[in-house]
């Protein structure tokens, strides 16, 4: 778990001080769950830490790791709310996996990538004759998500555009150094893609006061 609050932090630039005073606990407490492969933190500190992280236990436990998702209860009094712009912008740069829908020769398809954010854009890595390459001056979709199994809860961006590819050597240098990793699927992949949005939408399941929750125009 230790691994997993480091590099938490450091996706949202916080330092462990900073960490430590969002969770409401000493900084040296921290610094020991960071670094002891022994720690065994209370559902009370993780709750907290979780919070501070603006992430879920599951994932701060690397819980959903290994179970599929969605197999817990709905949580009582939840309901849908819109993200707003600058929120949706936010998150789709807290990570690193992303789902690229798009038209293909085979009919639509949904494929996992490995991207990026870089000034605003998102952009992923491919090989030419692939299926992400067929995205190349296509209308496409894009959608990340997150979900906290432990608290029947979670969040998804879904960015609507055109895909072009990216030439100019400067660009391409910019992406690669960015990028969180190189994709993970492996092999040569040098083709850079990105994604020209003109919409972007996002949602989040949340708690909502007892009695008003009660509207079905807020409900899945």
């Amino acid at each position: 778990m230790g691994r997993r609050l480091v590099q938490r932090r450091r996706e949202l630039g916080l330092t462990r001080a900073d960490t430590a005073d969002r969770a409401g606990m000493s900084c040296s407490y921290l610094r020991y769950l960071e670094e002891s492969s022994a720690a065994i933190p209370g559902r009370s500190a993780l709750l907290r830490l979780a919070a501070a992280l603006e992430t879920g236990v599951t994932s701060l436990t690397g819980g959903e790791t290994e179970a599929p998702p969605g197999r817990e209860q709905a949580a009582r009094h939840a309901g849908l709310v819109a993200l707003s712009d600058a929120e949706c912008r936010r998150r789709l740069g807290t990570h690193g996996v992303g789902r690229l829908a798009v038209t293909t020769a085979d009919g639509p398809t949904v494929l996992p990538v490995n991207y990026t954010v870089v000034d605003g854009t998102i952009a992923f890595r491919t090989a030419p004759g692939t299926a992400p390459a067929e995205a190349l001056g296509r209308r496409i979709a894009f959608e990340v998500d997150h979900l906290d199994e432990a608290m029947s809860r979670g969040w998804s961006v879904l960015v609507r555009g055109r895909a072009r590819q990216a030439q100019e050597p400067a660009t391409i240098r910019r992406l690669t150094e960015r990028a969180y990793s190189a994709p993970w699927a492996g092999g040569r992949r040098e083709l850079w893609v990105c994604v020209d949005a003109d919409e972007i939408t996002g949602r989040e399941i949340r708690q909502i006061p007892a009695g008003l929750d009660d509207d079905p125009a807020g409900q899945a």
